[in-house]
């Protein structure tokens, strides 16, 4: 039987940075204060994490160190997916020796390949490791979709657990839970489909919004895992035009500047990630007032 690796609020953290290099004060300080306020798991170095530009050292040293100052209070899960299947193992396999629960694992990007060699890129994963694997279904950044067949011949591996999915597509994600093993486990990728994904019968989110509100973004999925959907659609409509706005430009761009506006500073981003524009600042800081969450000058 497959246990979920987490059930309720993931937050995928950002990675702070200062002077050209990760901050690690900052960093572990983000990490206490998800603990603090009811963060139900931390994923480190996945995409909002920028785990794209972090040089191979970092990446290796942002794992170890997670690893470390976590120390088993939550669950961890490290983001060890790239294009290059070897790569990836590597990864998977220094987190893993670092403490990591889980590692989350996206498909191929830019040489992309097929559902067949989607298949074979995660099973290879998974083979070399005994770390619970989470796939990262994300479209809009991999340029391939992975399907729901490709996702339940993974299901069959014993190791690979649950999904991501950020597909934005409720019907693809609803055929998934409706056909896969009772143990397999769905969490939503988007913030603004946590409570439509989790009433299809997913088990929580791995969220973006959770960088700045993390008690309320573990609130929605608290009562959607109780049944309480009621008091979950409530919640998430608050939540919704923040879940909107930190998207207005690319992720992580406005939960950094979100941040900045709230008085956490983490850094700029790393090229090609720039600043975000002043009108869409405007925008943002708006919403940001509106929910209380920094006040207006």
């Amino acid at each position: 039987m497959k246990n979920p690796v987490f059930t309720g609020s993931c937050v995928a953290l950002i990675t702070p940075f200062k002077d050209g290099k990760i901050d690690w004060d900052r960093f572990y300080e983000l990490i206490d204060f998800h603990i603090e306020n009811g963060t139900d798991a931390i994923l480190v170095a996945g995409t909002t994490g920028e785990s794209s530009t972090l040089s191979d050292q970092e990446h290796l040293d942002i794992l170890t160190n997670a690893g470390k100052y976590i120390n088993g209070r939550i669950p961890y899960i490290a983001g060890t997916g790239s294009n290059d299947t070897a790569y990836s193992i590597m990864l998977t396999e220094h987190a893993e020796k670092s403490g990591a629960d889980a590692a989350l694992v996206i498909n191929p990007y830019y040489n992309k390949t097929t559902q067949q060699g989607i298949v074979e890129h995660i099973k290879a994963i998974a083979d070399a490791t005994s770390l619970p694997i989470i796939i990262y279904n994300v479209p809009s950044r991999t340029g391939a979709n992975i399907l729901p067949d490709t996702i339940l011949k993974l299901a069959e591996v014993d190791n690979v657990v649950a999904v991501k999915e950020a597909s934005g597509d409720i019907s693809q994600i609803s055929e998934i839970v409706r056909r896969a093993p009772e143990d397999f486990t769905v969490y939503s990728g988007n913030d603004d489909q946590n409570l439509a994904i989790m009433a299809v019968g997913g088990k929580g989110a791995i969220s973006v919004t959770a960088n700045i509100v993390p008690k309320e973004v573990h609130e929605v999925t608290e009562a959607a895992l109780n049944d309480d959907f009621v008091k979950a659609r409530e919640l998430q409509f608050e939540l919704d035009p923040l879940n909107k706005a930190l998207f207005y430009e690319t992720n992580p761009i406005p939960i950094k500047k979100a941040m900045q506006l709230m008085g956490i500073d983490t850094g700029q981003m790393r090229l090609p990630l720039i600043e975000m524009s002043p009108e869409n600042t405007e925008r943002l800081k708006a919403i940001l007032v509106d929910m209380g969450l920094v006040k207006e000058k």
